[in-house]
Protein backbone atom coordinates (compact mmCIF):
# COMPACT_ATOMS: atom_id res chain seq x y z
CA UNK A 1 0.00 0.00 0.00
CA UNK A 2 1.22 3.50 -0.78
CA UNK A 3 1.71 5.77 2.20
CA UNK A 4 1.85 9.11 0.39
CA UNK A 5 -0.78 11.05 -1.55
CA UNK A 6 -4.03 9.28 -2.28
CA UNK A 7 -4.33 6.23 0.00
CA UNK A 8 -5.14 3.91 -2.90
CA UNK A 9 -2.69 5.34 -5.45
CA UNK A 10 -0.39 2.65 -6.88
CA UNK A 11 -2.04 0.17 -4.52
CA UNK A 12 -3.31 -3.31 -5.23
CA UNK A 13 -6.56 -2.41 -3.50
CA UNK A 14 -8.96 0.06 -5.04
CA UNK A 15 -12.61 0.99 -4.98
CA UNK A 16 -14.92 -0.21 -7.71
CA UNK A 17 -18.61 0.71 -7.79
CA UNK A 18 -18.72 1.46 -4.10
CA UNK A 19 -17.24 -1.89 -3.02
CA UNK A 20 -13.73 -2.88 -2.00
CA UNK A 21 -12.04 -5.19 -4.50
CA UNK A 22 -8.62 -6.82 -4.14
CA UNK A 23 -6.23 -6.82 -7.07
CA UNK A 24 -7.14 -6.34 -10.70
CA UNK A 25 -10.77 -7.33 -11.39
CA UNK A 26 -11.31 -10.44 -13.48
CA UNK A 27 -14.20 -8.85 -15.40
CA UNK A 28 -14.15 -5.95 -17.78
CA UNK A 29 -14.35 -2.53 -16.17
CA UNK A 30 -17.68 -0.69 -16.51
CA UNK A 31 -18.08 1.90 -19.23
CA UNK A 32 -17.58 4.75 -16.76
CA UNK A 33 -14.09 3.51 -15.89
CA UNK A 34 -10.82 2.89 -17.68
CA UNK A 35 -7.21 2.00 -16.93
CA UNK A 36 -4.46 4.54 -17.54
CA UNK A 37 -0.82 4.01 -16.63
CA UNK A 38 -1.81 1.07 -14.48
CA UNK A 39 -4.25 3.13 -12.43
CA UNK A 40 -8.00 2.75 -12.17
CA UNK A 41 -9.69 5.97 -13.35
CA UNK A 42 -13.30 7.13 -12.95
CA UNK A 43 -14.27 9.15 -16.01
CA UNK A 44 -17.26 10.74 -14.27
CA UNK A 45 -15.30 11.64 -11.12
CA UNK A 46 -12.72 14.34 -11.89
CA UNK A 47 -9.61 14.34 -9.76
CA UNK A 48 -8.48 17.23 -7.62
CA UNK A 49 -4.87 18.35 -7.54
CA UNK A 50 -4.15 16.10 -4.58
CA UNK A 51 -5.53 13.02 -6.30
CA UNK A 52 -8.91 12.83 -4.62
CA UNK A 53 -12.06 12.01 -6.59
CA UNK A 54 -15.26 14.03 -6.46
CA UNK A 55 -18.42 11.98 -5.89
CA UNK A 56 -20.98 12.78 -8.56
CA UNK A 57 -24.53 13.24 -7.23
CA UNK A 58 -27.57 15.05 -8.59
CA UNK A 59 -28.08 16.67 -5.18
CA UNK A 60 -24.44 17.35 -4.33
CA UNK A 61 -24.38 21.01 -5.36
CA UNK A 62 -28.08 21.79 -4.95
CA UNK A 63 -30.12 23.26 -2.14
CA UNK A 64 -32.56 20.68 -0.83
CA UNK A 65 -35.02 23.53 -0.27
CA UNK A 66 -35.23 24.34 -3.98
CA UNK A 67 -38.64 23.35 -5.37
CA UNK A 68 -37.27 22.24 -8.73
CA UNK A 69 -34.75 20.02 -6.98
CA UNK A 70 -37.51 18.55 -4.84
CA UNK A 71 -39.60 17.81 -7.94
CA UNK A 72 -36.64 16.08 -9.56
CA UNK A 73 -36.66 13.48 -6.77
CA UNK A 74 -40.12 12.19 -7.77
CA UNK A 75 -39.11 8.71 -8.84
CA UNK A 76 -40.85 5.32 -8.46
CA UNK A 77 -40.77 3.98 -4.89
CA UNK A 78 -39.84 0.34 -4.26
CA UNK A 79 -42.34 -1.79 -2.33
CA UNK A 80 -40.44 -3.76 0.30
CA UNK A 81 -43.34 -5.87 1.64
CA UNK A 82 -45.99 -5.78 -1.11
CA UNK A 83 -47.89 -8.87 0.09
CA UNK A 84 -48.19 -7.88 3.75
CA UNK A 85 -51.33 -6.32 5.21
CA UNK A 86 -51.23 -3.78 8.04
CA UNK A 87 -54.10 -3.90 10.51
CA UNK A 88 -54.47 -1.58 13.47
CA UNK A 89 -56.46 -2.87 16.45
CA UNK A 90 -58.01 -0.05 18.45
CA UNK A 91 -57.07 0.24 22.10
CA UNK A 92 -60.24 1.79 23.49
CA UNK A 93 -62.55 0.24 20.89
CA UNK A 94 -61.25 -3.33 21.13
CA UNK A 95 -58.58 -4.00 23.75
CA UNK A 96 -60.28 -2.13 26.62
CA UNK A 97 -63.52 -4.03 25.97
CA UNK A 98 -62.05 -7.22 27.40
CA UNK A 99 -62.57 -10.90 26.65
CA UNK A 100 -66.00 -10.59 25.05
CA UNK A 101 -64.60 -8.44 22.22
CA UNK A 102 -60.90 -9.35 22.14
CA UNK A 103 -61.25 -13.14 21.90
CA UNK A 104 -63.47 -13.07 18.76
CA UNK A 105 -61.01 -10.61 17.17
CA UNK A 106 -58.15 -13.00 17.96
CA UNK A 107 -60.07 -15.84 16.30
CA UNK A 108 -60.67 -13.72 13.20
CA UNK A 109 -56.98 -12.78 12.97
CA UNK A 110 -55.99 -16.42 13.46
CA UNK A 111 -58.18 -17.36 10.50
CA UNK A 112 -56.59 -14.72 8.28
CA UNK A 113 -53.07 -15.69 9.35
CA UNK A 114 -53.52 -19.05 7.62
CA UNK A 115 -53.29 -17.39 4.22
CA UNK A 116 -51.98 -13.86 4.69
CA UNK A 117 -49.05 -12.01 6.21
CA UNK A 118 -50.20 -9.55 8.85
CA UNK A 119 -48.46 -6.63 10.52
CA UNK A 120 -50.61 -5.81 13.53
CA UNK A 121 -50.42 -2.47 15.33
CA UNK A 122 -52.19 -1.66 18.59
CA UNK A 123 -53.57 1.47 20.19
CA UNK A 124 -53.07 2.61 23.76
CA UNK A 125 -56.74 2.95 24.68
CA UNK A 126 -57.98 4.42 27.92
CA UNK A 127 -54.53 4.31 29.52
CA UNK A 128 -53.16 6.77 26.95
CA UNK A 129 -56.12 9.06 27.47
CA UNK A 130 -55.52 9.01 31.22
CA UNK A 131 -51.84 9.82 30.74
CA UNK A 132 -52.76 12.65 28.37
CA UNK A 133 -55.17 14.05 30.97
CA UNK A 134 -52.53 14.04 33.70
CA UNK A 135 -49.82 15.43 31.43
CA UNK A 136 -52.01 18.24 30.10
CA UNK A 137 -53.05 19.18 33.62
CA UNK A 138 -49.37 19.36 34.60
CA UNK A 139 -48.50 21.48 31.56
CA UNK A 140 -46.35 18.89 29.81
CA UNK A 141 -45.53 19.61 26.14
CA UNK A 142 -46.86 17.55 23.25
CA UNK A 143 -43.56 15.75 22.73
CA UNK A 144 -43.55 14.42 26.28
CA UNK A 145 -47.16 13.25 25.90
CA UNK A 146 -46.18 11.38 22.74
CA UNK A 147 -43.30 9.70 24.55
CA UNK A 148 -45.54 8.61 27.42
CA UNK A 149 -48.16 7.15 25.06
CA UNK A 150 -45.64 4.71 23.58
CA UNK A 151 -45.72 2.57 26.70
CA UNK A 152 -49.50 2.14 26.63
CA UNK A 153 -49.77 0.93 23.05
CA UNK A 154 -46.76 -1.32 23.61
CA UNK A 155 -48.54 -2.88 26.59
CA UNK A 156 -51.54 -3.72 24.43
CA UNK A 157 -49.21 -5.15 21.80
CA UNK A 158 -47.78 -7.54 24.41
CA UNK A 159 -51.29 -8.55 25.51
CA UNK A 160 -52.58 -9.20 22.00
CA UNK A 161 -49.28 -10.80 20.99
CA UNK A 162 -49.59 -13.28 23.86
CA UNK A 163 -53.06 -14.29 22.69
CA UNK A 164 -51.82 -14.69 19.11
CA UNK A 165 -48.63 -16.55 20.02
CA UNK A 166 -50.17 -20.01 19.36
CA UNK A 167 -50.60 -18.91 15.75
CA UNK A 168 -46.95 -17.94 15.26
CA UNK A 169 -47.26 -14.18 15.67
CA UNK A 170 -44.01 -12.56 16.79
CA UNK A 171 -43.88 -9.38 18.90
CA UNK A 172 -41.18 -6.92 17.78
CA UNK A 173 -39.83 -4.25 20.14
CA UNK A 174 -40.06 -0.76 18.62
CA UNK A 175 -36.30 -0.17 18.70
CA UNK A 176 -35.65 -2.99 16.20
CA UNK A 177 -38.90 -2.92 14.23
CA UNK A 178 -37.53 -1.07 11.20
CA UNK A 179 -34.50 -3.34 10.89
CA UNK A 180 -35.99 -6.78 11.52
CA UNK A 181 -39.57 -6.48 10.26
CA UNK A 182 -38.77 -7.97 6.81
CA UNK A 183 -36.99 -10.92 8.44
CA UNK A 184 -39.80 -11.69 10.88
CA UNK A 185 -42.64 -11.21 8.40
CA UNK A 186 -40.88 -13.59 6.03
CA UNK A 187 -40.29 -16.18 8.75
CA UNK A 188 -43.60 -15.89 10.62
CA UNK A 189 -47.23 -15.52 9.51
CA UNK A 190 -47.54 -12.25 11.38
CA UNK A 191 -45.86 -9.72 13.64
CA UNK A 192 -47.27 -7.34 16.22
CA UNK A 193 -46.01 -3.98 17.42
CA UNK A 194 -47.23 -0.81 19.07
CA UNK A 195 -48.94 1.44 16.57
CA UNK A 196 -47.43 4.72 17.76
CA UNK A 197 -44.82 6.30 15.48
CA UNK A 198 -41.61 7.01 17.43
CA UNK A 199 -41.77 10.79 17.15
CA UNK A 200 -41.41 10.99 20.94
CA UNK A 201 -40.21 14.47 21.97
CA UNK A 202 -39.98 15.43 18.27
CA UNK A 203 -43.75 15.13 17.81
CA UNK A 204 -45.22 17.97 15.75
CA UNK A 205 -47.12 20.59 17.72
CA UNK A 206 -50.84 20.37 16.86
CA UNK A 207 -52.75 23.37 15.54
CA UNK A 208 -55.25 23.08 18.39
CA UNK A 209 -54.55 21.87 21.92
CA UNK A 210 -51.65 19.66 22.92
CA UNK A 211 -52.75 16.08 22.09
CA UNK A 212 -50.12 14.45 19.82
CA UNK A 213 -51.46 14.48 16.23
CA UNK A 214 -49.54 11.36 15.15
CA UNK A 215 -51.04 8.56 17.19
CA UNK A 216 -51.50 4.87 16.46
CA UNK A 217 -53.65 5.26 13.32
CA UNK A 218 -50.99 7.53 11.83
CA UNK A 219 -48.18 5.22 12.93
CA UNK A 220 -49.83 2.21 11.30
CA UNK A 221 -50.36 4.23 8.12
CA UNK A 222 -46.73 5.35 7.98
CA UNK A 223 -45.56 1.78 8.49
CA UNK A 224 -47.76 0.52 5.64
CA UNK A 225 -46.62 3.36 3.38
CA UNK A 226 -42.91 2.93 4.11
CA UNK A 227 -42.89 -0.81 3.46
CA UNK A 228 -45.31 -0.61 0.53
CA UNK A 229 -47.83 -2.97 2.10
CA UNK A 230 -50.91 -4.20 0.31
CA UNK A 231 -53.56 -2.62 2.52
CA UNK A 232 -54.29 -0.79 5.76
CA UNK A 233 -57.32 -1.66 7.88
CA UNK A 234 -58.32 0.30 10.98
CA UNK A 235 -60.39 -1.77 13.41
CA UNK A 236 -62.73 0.43 15.49
CA UNK A 237 -66.02 0.04 17.38
CA UNK A 238 -68.12 1.79 14.73
CA UNK A 239 -69.17 0.54 11.29
CA UNK A 240 -67.13 3.24 9.59
CA UNK A 241 -67.44 6.95 8.93
CA UNK A 242 -70.64 8.93 9.57
CA UNK A 243 -71.59 12.53 8.87
CA UNK A 244 -72.13 12.90 12.62
CA UNK A 245 -71.18 10.91 15.68
CA UNK A 246 -73.56 7.90 15.62
CA UNK A 247 -73.25 7.54 19.39
CA UNK A 248 -74.97 10.86 20.01
CA UNK A 249 -76.96 11.24 16.77
CA UNK A 250 -79.19 8.29 15.92
CA UNK A 251 -80.04 9.85 12.55
CA UNK A 252 -76.37 10.03 11.46
CA UNK A 253 -75.80 8.96 7.84
CA UNK A 254 -73.24 6.31 6.99
CA UNK A 255 -70.54 7.16 4.44
CA UNK A 256 -69.39 4.10 2.54
CA UNK A 257 -66.71 5.75 0.35
CA UNK A 258 -65.16 9.19 0.33
CA UNK A 259 -61.96 10.91 -0.70
CA UNK A 260 -59.89 13.31 1.36
CA UNK A 261 -60.98 16.38 -0.61
CA UNK A 262 -64.68 15.81 0.04
CA UNK A 263 -63.98 14.84 3.62
CA UNK A 264 -62.23 18.15 4.22
CA UNK A 265 -65.10 20.05 2.59
CA UNK A 266 -67.60 18.50 4.97
CA UNK A 267 -65.81 19.84 8.05
CA UNK A 268 -66.98 16.94 10.21
CA UNK A 269 -66.74 17.68 13.92
CA UNK A 270 -65.30 14.26 14.74
CA UNK A 271 -63.54 11.46 12.89
CA UNK A 272 -62.96 7.83 13.95
CA UNK A 273 -59.28 8.08 12.99
CA UNK A 274 -56.36 10.48 13.42
CA UNK A 275 -57.19 13.58 11.38
CA UNK A 276 -53.58 13.86 10.20
CA UNK A 277 -54.25 10.77 8.05
CA UNK A 278 -55.90 13.05 5.49
CA UNK A 279 -52.59 14.81 4.83
CA UNK A 280 -50.55 11.62 5.03
CA UNK A 281 -52.82 9.88 2.53
CA UNK A 282 -52.62 12.72 0.02
CA UNK A 283 -48.83 12.81 0.26
CA UNK A 284 -48.33 9.04 0.16
CA UNK A 285 -46.61 7.44 -2.83
CA UNK A 286 -47.74 3.84 -2.36
CA UNK A 287 -50.82 3.66 -0.13
CA UNK A 288 -53.85 5.23 -1.78
CA UNK A 289 -56.65 4.23 0.61
CA UNK A 290 -57.53 2.65 3.93
CA UNK A 291 -60.64 0.99 5.31
CA UNK A 292 -62.37 1.44 8.66
CA UNK A 293 -64.26 -1.61 9.97
CA UNK A 294 -66.15 -2.53 13.13
CA UNK A 295 -64.21 -4.92 15.34
CA UNK A 296 -67.39 -5.82 17.19
CA UNK A 297 -68.20 -7.81 14.03
CA UNK A 298 -65.03 -9.91 13.59
CA UNK A 299 -66.24 -11.40 10.32
CA UNK A 300 -65.81 -7.95 8.78
CA UNK A 301 -62.12 -8.00 9.66
CA UNK A 302 -61.73 -11.20 7.65
CA UNK A 303 -63.76 -9.78 4.76
CA UNK A 304 -61.79 -6.52 4.69
CA UNK A 305 -58.49 -8.37 4.51
CA UNK A 306 -59.94 -10.40 1.65
CA UNK A 307 -60.46 -7.14 -0.24
CA UNK A 308 -64.18 -6.69 0.41
CA UNK A 309 -65.79 -3.33 1.15
CA UNK A 310 -67.39 -3.89 4.54
CA UNK A 311 -66.81 -0.52 6.22
CA UNK A 312 -65.79 2.92 5.01
CA UNK A 313 -62.98 3.33 2.49
CA UNK A 314 -61.17 6.64 2.50
CA UNK A 315 -59.30 7.43 -0.73
CA UNK A 316 -56.58 9.91 -1.48
CA UNK A 317 -57.64 13.09 -3.26
CA UNK A 318 -57.64 12.13 -6.94
CA UNK A 319 -56.02 15.42 -7.88
CA UNK A 320 -53.09 14.66 -5.61
CA UNK A 321 -52.36 11.23 -7.11
CA UNK A 322 -49.04 11.12 -8.91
Amino acid sequence: MATEGHPYKNATEFIECGSFCRGRPSVAAPSSTFYANGEYQLTDSPKTNDGRHHVQSMLMRESLLDKDVQKSTETPVYRMLPEAHVIKIGGRSVMDAGRAVVYPVVEALAHVLKTKKLIIGTGGGVRSRHVFSIGIDLGLPTGVLAQLALADSLGNAHILGSLLSPYGVVAIPPEILGHLLPLFITSAPGVICNGDPPYSIWEHPPAIGRIPPHRTDAGSFLLAECFGCKSLTLVKDVDGLYDRDPRTHSEASFIREIDTAELRQRHLETLPFDRVLLDLLDNARLLQSFQIVNGRHPDRIVAALEGEKVGTIVYANQKSLR
